[in-house]
């Protein structure tokens, strides 16, 4: 699966978990998640690659107990399951 499809399947599925989404110019500085408001958010770097911007939404997720309750295709359950070695 190409990574920029994946990436949008990933945003999707944060979208259903209740993040709200934000893609934002950080040059480089990276994204993440954080809960401000009483609010899930997930901040994606444009600045950085797709394949970036994918871990930095998967990386996300990962923390969050409440991927384990949805059904994802195979490439989701592996990249959710997966860390990144650093």
């Amino acid at each position: 699966m190409h990574t920029v499809n994946l990436r949008e399947q990933a945003l999707a599925v944060a979208q259903q978990l209740g993040y709200r989404i934000r893609q934002e110019w950080m040059d480089g500085n990276g994204g993440g998640q954080c809960e401000f408001a009483g609010r899930k958010w997930i901040f994606v770097d444009l600045a950085a690659s797709a394949s970036e911007q994918l871990e930095q939404i998967a990386e996300a997720l990962r923390a969050d107990p409440a991927i384990q309750t949805l059904t994802l295709s195979p490439p989701l359950r592996k990249l959710f399951t997966t860390r990144r070695s650093a």
